[in-house]
């Protein structure tokens, strides 16, 4: 879809697009998604009959539904929600704006939203939609049209107790305000508030939880914490770099800076590259992207091109982006000891080979930034029982259930002898496939 209005909405979460993912194994990044299953499924004998349920998502849900611009004009846009399961619970998962958005690619994020949400030991199953528009190029009022004939197109697919949307790449709490507020206005006036958990990610003012906003960096630092202590490192003293300065990216960096005193030293959104051996200040450009909306001109680091940023030696990696972003063709060129996946899908199938060859380590998306979800459960929780919780319960509860994540996953690598992702996939899958054979397939 494309547009004329050059007004730039404010505030989205992760719209900082690079370019569009490309790999060398897969045609599309369900592919992708289905052959990580797979393997998994392989590895704990899983039957047959649960592999082909497991393999489709329940409902693939598209929507076309035009929305008028600012100048009149009228355009049509597509839109998708795919429920992939919900055998743990009410399906879950984010609303993604992009050029890049497509069938497969939501395909493939709702699958491992089952698995992040299994794997963090939540009453959710997976979900996930998107609308194919680049929203840096509509207006606030444009996007809030957008937003709002998307949630009445989708109608009863969606609900508090049935399907559970939440911010993603170019989407933000108004955004789900929007959402909510459509959805609270198709039902009965005395039901209406009721329904704030209908979508999670909201501001606070609107029924939001406090550390929302966060979550997902930080979630992405408690693991990284995580598997610091279990290698005897004092992250004090480790360098790291960040792929995509968004919400999660820049979140995560002015974590690890702050609290645990880690030094930031490249950087790479898509505006450009930067690097400073001595340390960037996190939450300096923070500011600064927040007022220009990419890194590029930042004046306390010299630029750098992609190749120097992937080869910039650090201790820590963090993709904090799109899909597919380190693949074969710049895997060899990382020099670091972890590879954080704070984005959905960044590491192709060949890239881990050579990045495992090399000694570096992964921990994979479903663990790493599965604190978005986490926190969202916690909103939801709020809104249905009229709570609201303080920052600091809200982060305790993060960590300890971040932690508890990762330790299922290095027990699982133990008795299997697998790598991350695989022991992350087994305990996920594994507690999908307790809760059918418990229940059986109806009828």
């Amino acid at each position: 879809m494309s547009t004329d209005t050059k007004t730039q909405p404010g505030g989205v979460t992760d719209a900082a697009d690079l370019d569009e993912p490309a790999s060398d194994e897969f045609e599309n990044l369900y592919e992708m998604a289905v052959a990580q299953f797979e393997r998994a499924a392989e590895m704990t004998n899983t039957r047959p009959s649960l592999r082909a349920i497991l393999s489709e998502p329940k409902n693939e849900i598209i929507v076309n539904f035009p929305v008028r611009l600012d100048d009149g004009e009228t355009i049509m846009c597509t839109g998708y929600r795919i429920q992939h399961n919900n055998i743990l619970g009410c399906y879950k998962g984010g609303l993604r704006f992009s050029p890049h958005v497509s069938l497969e690619e939501v395909k493939a994020l709702s699958a491992w939203m089952t698995w992040k949400c299994s794997l963090a030991d939540l009453p959710f199953g997976g979900a996930k939609g998107g609308i194919n528009i680049d929203p840096t190029k509509l207006s606030d009022g444009e996007l809030e049209r957008v937003t709002r004939r998307f949630t009445h197109a989708l109608g009863n697919n969606i609900g508090p107790d049935y399907d559970i949307p939440a911010p993603d790449m170019g989407t933000n709490a108004q955004t789900m305000v929007w959402m909510m507020d459509t959805y609270m206005n198709t039902i009965a006036y005395a039901h209406k508030n009721v329904a704030r958990h209908v979508v999670t990610g909201k501001s606070v003012s609107a029924g939001g939880s406090v550390g929302r906003d966060e979550a997902t960096g930080r979630g992405t630092v408690y693991n990284i914490a995580s598997w610091a202590v279990e290698n005897g490192l004092d992250l004090a003293h480790c360098t790291f770099s960040v792929q995509g300065y968004g919400n999660v990216g820049s979140f995560a960096a002015r974590i690890l800076q702050d609290e645990y005193g880690a030094t930031l030293v490249a950087v790479q959104d898509h505006t450009g590259g930067l690097g400073n051996g001595k340390g960037i200040d996190a939450e300096d450009l923070a500011a600064y992207v927040e007022k220009t909306g990419g890194v590029k001109g930042f004046g306390a680091a010299e630029e750098i091109t992609d190749e120097e940023f992937w080869k910039t030696k650090v201790d820590i990696v963090i993709p904090a982006a799109l899909e597919w972003q380190v693949t074969e063709d710049n895997a060899a060129w990382l020099d670091c000891r972890l590879v954080a996946e704070a984005a959905n899908g960044p590491t192709t199938p060949g890239a881990e080979k050579i990045l495992t060859e090399n000694g570096i380590e992964i921990i994979p998306d479903i663990l790493c930034n599965s604190g978005g979800v986490i926190v969202s459960f916690f909103e939801w929780t709020q809104n249905r029982r009229g709570e609201t919780w303080y920052l600091d319960e809200v982060r305790h509860k993060l960590k300890r259930r971040s932690a508890d994540a990762y330790d299922r996953t290095t027990r699982a690598m133990n008795k299997y002898e697998v790598g991350r992702r695989d022991g992350a996939m087994i305990v996920a899958l594994r507690r999908v496939v307790k809760a059918y054979d418990e229940r059986g397939i109806f009828p």
